[in-house]
């Protein structure tokens, strides 16, 4: 961890989407559909270029350079929030990623403060439909800053909120413009995904269960 002062790790900050459960499906099936019905082509490559990103962004990615009315914009984003909320009302405990439950659980064990950041304004939603809010002292969500990730906003809210500092805090990402967010805080990273997506993060793994613990936060 040379990018930053090592410090004395006392939080850990986790991403949502594609770190704690998988919604991308959801996401994709959303937008998906959205599409199909603007006659927009749209596929699973397309999507991922939406993870991380919030919904305006989202829509600006899929409409690929098609301009259209601010009423049309706003439109197009409640329907895309309508489908995305009747998917994940779906969501239980059993959507829990491999390996994230017992993680947390150790982390709890351990003394360390927790929270959620994520740009999704569903957060609290999939949160509470996962059954694990009571393991969070804090949820950031989309609506909890104005600039998201990229900016590393979100993440010094979270710092904040928890009362400690941003180099005190290890943050679990799995998109690049995540990892991007909490390194400009001046946060430890860890990366979910492949090299090319996260490889800039302190630590990198391609599953949440082979997180090791203990090579982080020494």
């Amino acid at each position: 961890m040379s990018k930053r002062n090592k410090g004395e790790i006392k939080a850990v900050i986790f991403d949502l989407d594609g770190v704690l459960t998988d919604t991308a499906e959801y996401h994709y099936q959303s937008w998906k559909k959205l599409a199909q019905e603007e006659g927009i082509s749209f596929t699973r490559e397309d999507n991922e270029q939406l993870r991380g990103v919030t919904r305006r962004q989202s829509l600006e990615i899929l409409l690929k350079g098609k301009t259209l009315p601010e009423d049309k914009m706003e439109e197009l984003m409640v329907k895309k929030n309508e489908y995305y909320q009747e998917l994940i009302n779906n969501i239980t405990m059993e959507d829990l990623i491999p390996g994230v439950e017992e993680l947390l659980n150790q982390l709890q064990e351990d003394g360390y403060k927790l929270a959620v950041a994520s740009a999704s304004r569903n957060a609290r939603t999939v949160i509470e439909n996962l059954e694990i809010g009571k393991k969070f002292q804090l949820i950031a969500d989309g609506y909890s800053v104005k600039n998201n990730k990229p900016a590393p906003d979100l993440f010094l809210y979270a710092a904040e909120e928890l009362e400690v500092e941003p180099e005190e805090c290890i943050v679990i990402e799995d998109a690049e413009s995540g990892i991007e967010a909490a390194l400009a805080a001046g946060m430890h990273t860890v990366g979910i995904g492949p090299e090319e997506r996260v490889g800039q993060a302190d630590f990198r793994y391609d599953k949440i269960k082979d997180i090791k613990l203990a090579d982080i936060v020494q």
